[in-house]
C-alpha cells in the first residue's frame, strides 16, 4: 500500500522487481487515476511518504511440473516475478504475455530469457494472437499442471473459464478497492468458493475457478464517478507542479 504524501489515498500496488541488497522494491503502474497521475510525476530522488507491506500472503511457489503464467496489460511486470521463482523451482514454464495492441507490450526479452515457450496476444491483432482464444487450441495439445494469472479482472476471469474444462487449477491475483490493507474495512472483499474473503489479508492470489467474477466487477465500478471527478479536479487544479509534469 502506497501514500505520496499525508493528503494522499492509500493505494494497492504490485511488487514487481526487488534488490535485496539495496533494500529496494519496484512497482509498475499505469497513470489512470489521481494517484497513479501523481506517481507518474515523481522524480528520482522524490519521497513517497509511506509504503506498508508486504500484505497478505506469500505465493506458492514449489515444483509443480508445467506451469503456464500469463500477465496482461502492466501485471506483465509482476507476472514475471513468478516466472523467475517457478523456473528456479524446477518448473517447465511457459509464458503468455496480453496487451492491449502493439505499442502496450513490454518485458518480451525477459520472457523469452525465463520461459520454455513464449506468446504474445493483443486485444487488436497488431502483435501476436488476437485475443485469449488460443489459449483452447494450446490447452489441447499441452497439459499443464497450474496456471497463474495476473491482470485485468475481465482477462482473468476469461482465462479462468478457459482453463477450467481442463482442470488446471488456476491462481488469480486480485487487487480490489482497498482503504487500510489489514482486514479491518472489509472494503477488499470478494467471494470465492461461497465464502467472504479479503483480498489484503486472504490474498492477493486466489482460486481463479471459484472466484465470483460478477460481483467483484461490480464491486470494482462503483466508485467508478468519485474517481473520474477526483482526477480531474486534481488536473484542473494544477496537476503536476515544480516542473514534473510528463511529456
Amino acid at each position: 500500500m502506497v501514500i505520496i504524501h499525508e493528503k494522499g489515498e492509500r493505494v494497492p500496488l504490485t511488487i514487481c522487481g526487488y534488490n535485496a541488497k539495496k533494500g529496494t522494491v519496484s512497482f509498475a503502474f499505469h497513470e489512470v487515476g489521481k494517484t497513479t497521475k501523481e506517481l507518474g510525476c515523481l522524480n528520482v530522488g522524490d519521497c513517497i511518504m509511506n509504503v506498508t507491506g508486504p500484505l497478505g500472503n506469500p505465493s506458492e511457489i514449489k515444483k509443480f511440473g508445467k506451469v503456464l503464467c500469463i500477465g496482461g496489460s502492466i501485471m506483465i511486470a509482476p507476472i514475471m516475478l513468478q516466472v523467475k521463482a517457478m523456473k528456479e523451482a524446477g518448473n517447465k514454464v511457459t509464458t503468455v504475455l496480453g496487451c492491449r495492441s502493439k505499442e502496450f507490450l513490454f518485458m518480451e526479452k525477459e520472457a523469452k530469457a525465463l520461459s520454455e515457450k513464449v506468446y504474445i496476444a493483443s486485444d487488436d491483432g497488431t502483435i501476436g494472437n488476437k485475443g485469449l482464444d488460443f489459449l483452447k487450441a494450446l490447452l489441447k495439445k499441452e497439459k499443464f499442471d497450474r496456471c497463474v494469472v495476473m491482470g485485468p479482472v475481465v482477462m482473468m476471469k476469461d482465462v479462468s473459464e478457459i482453463t477450467k474444462p481442463f482442470n488446471i487449477p488456476t491462481i488469480i491475483t486480485l487487487t480490489p478497492i482497498m482503504i487500510d490493507g489489514m482486514g479491518m474495512c472489509g472494503v477488499c472483499r470478494v467471494t470465492v468458493g461461497g465464502k467472504m474473503l479479503f483480498g489484503c489479508v486472504d490474498g492477493p492470489e486466489f482460486d481463479g475457478h471459484q472466484t465470483d467474477f460478477e460481483e467483484l466487477i461490480l464491486r470494482q465500478r462503483t466508485m467508478l464517478p468519485e474517481e473520474r471527478v477526483g482526477s480531474l479536479l486534481w488536473e484542473t487544479s494544477g496537476g503536476c507542479k515544480c516542473g514534473r509534469n510528463k511529456a
